[in-house]
């Protein structure tokens, strides 16, 4: 029987994938196509998920960091500087979607999960003990199914949760194509009454063109896309002539903005686009999808691993349904904002001018980057990603992103506590403790796999055995 069952291979079917493997879960991917396609329809990784491959050593294989003050936008208006509340790392990583992919596919089966291409679930039956998968019209046991399928999820219409939102009323078209006069074009993020036209202008190569129609969403969503189409799109909305050849990646969208009532129904978890989808407004998908991986991976393994109740796994949905849901109203925000109807133009001659301001700037910087997650994990002060920081041990100097490269959890003892030392020792086998000194202002932090804080003594009463059987088992 298969220990994890993963529908999907791409970016964050993959990284899952490898967060089991480092936790010696041997997981599955089942992945439709035979041979990856290449195509990158997202290339970019914000603050809090740079800071999240950092602390599993592959932030450096994924792409080019840039760091300090990055302008951003938000609707197409160009007043952000993520620089400003990234913190540690990375501002922003420019990844193409593919290449990540296949980052993530490596390290996976390096640590010994099995990738078969090719082979796609098509359905599934939940038993009290297992999940019966349909693969290619065989059937295969699993003792977890994660659906990270897309959009489209067979593995979530086939658990039967609901997938909940607004529908589509903008029609989008994109693909990569050789532009006959790519100096005639306008680079950039433009608006016209009549729409948008993006463009990333390649004049040795290829460009990008996406267009964004208000008019009215696709009549039919699945119908192939003509180069004619797409020109004439482009033509539409910017009153020039954009004359195109070569087309390749056409494809056609809307911004429907749709979320799983719930990520897990029994045996059946879902992550990425399986669980939310929207427009792409700041590039938040992929980024939403990716911190579903290292937050569920870590936990999957220690359920299938027999170190917690199969209960830690409804945690999942409680800290990542929210983060997905906030980014959901800030895209829809976004679309409001970017109507290209010109009464709309004062409010966004409003928002660009509030936009300069240190403490807007901050509040949606954070919340694009996602660097403002903090998940409620029931210890007062905690539920916060710890910074990187370095740390001073018996052994030498360490940075606290090393110390979470093999994926367990940490209890920092910072300050001779004895007493948290001698607390901690029945869960020595699955939580490292290291006693360090550090310019942290607490004597001591229970750090998860991913990262994030789960307890923080002088709080409250809150006892640090209470959080280690919360997290970690008995």
């Amino acid at each position: 029987m298969i220990d994890v069952a993963i529908a999907g291979g791409g970016p964050v079917g993959m990284l899952l994938a490898a967060e089991l493997a480092l936790q010696g879960v041997r997981p599955v991917v089942f992945e439709r196509l035979a041979v990856p396609s290449g195509e990158s329809k997202a290339g970019t990784l914000h603050a809090r998920t740079a800071q999240s491959l950092d602390r599993r050593g592959l932030l450096d294989l994924v792409g080019r960091s840039s760091r300090g003050s990055v302008s951003f936008h938000f609707s197409g208006m160009f007043g952000l500087d993520l620089g400003a509340v990234a913190g540690e790392g990375p501002s922003i990583v420019g990844s193409p979607q593919a290449w990540a992919e296949q980052v993530f596919a490596r390290r996976a089966a390096e640590l010994g999960a099995e990738i078969r291409r090719g082979q796609e679930v098509t359905g599934l039956v939940q038993h009290d003990d297992h999940v019966l998968l349909t693969v290619g019209g065989r059937e295969l046991a699993a003792r977890y199914m994660v659906g990270a399928d897309g959009a489209r999820s067979a593995v979530r219409d086939a658990a039967g949760i609901p997938f909940t939102g607004t529908g589509a009323r903008v029609a989008a078209l994109s693909g990569d194509v050789r532009l006959l006069d790519p100096y005639g074009v306008p680079p950039g993020y433009n608006r016209t009454p009549r729409g948008w036209v993006l463009a990333w202008v390649n004049p040795a190569g290829h460009s990008r063109i996406t267009t964004y129609d208000f008019g009215a969403p696709h009549a039919d969503r699945q119908a192939p896309v003509s180069l004619a189409e797409l020109r004439e799109s482009a033509e539409r909305i910017l009153g020039v002539p954009v004359p195109m050849a070569d087309p390749v990646s056409l494809s056609r969208y809307g911004d429907a903005a749709l979320q799983a009532e719930n990520y897990r129904a029994g045996r059946v978890l879902l992550a990425g686009d399986a669980a939310h989808v929207h427009f792409p407004w700041g590039g938040q998908g992929l980024n939403t999808g990716l911190e579903d991986a290292m937050n569920l991976g870590w936990k999957l393994a220690a359920v299938v691993g027999g170190q917690t109740p199969d209960s830690l796994l409804d945690t999942y949905h409680a800290e990542r349904h929210p983060v997905a849901a906030r980014v959901l109203w800030n895209v829809r925000a976004q679309t409001a904002l970017a109507n290209p109807d010109p009464a709309v133009d004062p409010l966004r001659e409003l928002f660009a001018e509030l936009m300069g301001l240190d403490q807007v700037n901050e509040y949606l910087g954070g919340m694009i980057s996602g660097v403002d997650t903090v998940y409620c994990v029931g210890a007062p002060g905690a539920g916060w990603m710890l910074p990187d920081v370095a740390l001073k041990t018996s052994d030498g100097p360490v940075r606290l992103v090393e110390l979470l490269r093999a994926g367990r959890p940490l209890l920092l003892d910072l300050a001779g506590r004895d007493d948290l030392v001698a607390e901690a020792a029945g869960w020595r086998d699955r939580v490292e403790v290291v006693r360090a000194t550090a310019e942290l202002d607490v004597d001591a932090v229970l750090v998860r796999p991913d990262g994030y804080v789960a307890w923080i003594p002088n709080r409250s009463s809150y006892p640090l055995r209470e959080a280690l059987e919360r997290w970690f088992g008995p």
